[in-house]
């Protein structure tokens, strides 16, 4: 029983001990805050002993590593990226496909002479190629942004342990916001010009369903309704027989390639509208995050001057210590 006791008392002399060691500590500190009250900010947190030490049960686990996690995940990037992939890809795929049929459309009943369409069926191969670069850029230019929203999301956060922003990181934020401003107001061009063959096939389309309509089908009348495609610019009026009326207009109408062509120039169309949504989107979130950035650079520098400041007078504190232990 002795040796319990004295070993039970060994413990509590060791753990006042801590307790003085702490307590002494903590009204150094106070002394330094009274002294200087500008360094109030930066609270004193006592080391724990070791009867307040946490046991290895309570060290972060699998849950808290995936929330922090999912924190740094930055979501407004990735539905804008989503989004301007999406509309890029309906864009270009759907658009694609819709100017080859467009351009069967027109070999086969508005313009039976090759050289009289030659010069559109080049703009529209120079058209295919662009679809390709555009699809390729974005799809580049999408995860770039991306990994800026992540490297915003965790800088802002501070989610890596001293995670710093830069001079050189602001300046890239910046010129995306310019570019993505650049991106979005040519894609308004596109999303405009890509109405433009929606329109012609909806008149075309339009003049098909007068003519099935039941007040003009089987009359005489049906053969004066008629649809001149050179009205649109887009074959010479020298085309023939550049005007199709009737019947031969409703069968065009019944083609597949129409049909096709059709509603793939308004999922196009539709695909560029999402991506002026996504590039407005992305230029919210480019410019919110570098305003973030930039005050989070003046907190930051205001924190290592107050850092330099406090340490230069622990320095000061303590050398004086050392002064007096040494007088006395």
């Amino acid at each position: 029983m002795k040796p319990a006791m004295e070993t039970a008392a060994e413990e509590n002399t060791e753990q006042s001990q801590e307790r003085k060691v702490n307590s002494r500590a903590e009204m150094e500190i106070g002394r330094y805050h009274w002294m200087y009250p500008g360094s109030k900010n930066h609270q004193y947190h006592p080391v724990p002993t070791q009867g307040d030490r946490a046991g290895p049960l309570s060290s972060p686990g699998c849950f808290e590593c995936c929330i922090k996690c999912l924190g740094g995940v930055p979501y407004a990037s990735l539905v804008a990226t989503i989004l301007c992939f999406s509309g890029v890809a309906l864009f270009c795929g759907c658009g694609h496909v819709a100017l080859a049929g467009t351009v069967a459309i027109l070999e086969q009943h508005f313009s039976t002479n090759t050289s009289d369409h030659a010069l559109l069926s080049e703009v529209i191969q120079l058209m295919q190629y662009v679809i390709y670069g555009i699809a390729s850029f974005f799809f580049l230019y999408g995860i770039i942004l991306l990994a800026e929203g992540f490297y915003t999301t965790s800088a802002v956060k501070e989610l890596h342990g001293e995670f710093k922003t830069t001079a050189c990181g602001r300046c890239i934020s910046g010129m995306f916001v310019f570019l993505t401003y650049v991106l979005g107001v040519a894609w308004l061009g596109v999303f405009g010009f890509s109405a433009v063959p929606v329109f012609m096939f909806y008149n075309i389309w339009s003049t098909c369903e007068v003519i099935k309509s039941p007040q003009t089908n089987g009359t005489a009348s049906v053969e004066q309704i008629c649809v001149d495609i050179r009205q649109y610019g887009i074959i010479p009026w020298s085309a023939f027989p550049g005007k199709i009326c009737g019947s031969a207009l409703e069968n065009i109408c019944n083609t597949n390639e129409f049909y096709m062509s059709y509603h793939l120039f308004i999922v196009a169309c539709a695909g560029a509208g999402a991506t002026v949504i996504a590039l407005i989107h992305f230029l919210m979130i480019l410019s919110s995050n570098w305003a973030y950035l930039k005050d989070a650079s003046k907190m930051q520098a205001y924190q290592d001057s107050k850092a330099k400041e406090e340490q230069e007078l622990q320095d000061i504190q303590s050398r004086s210590k050392e002064q007096l232990n040494s007088y006395t």
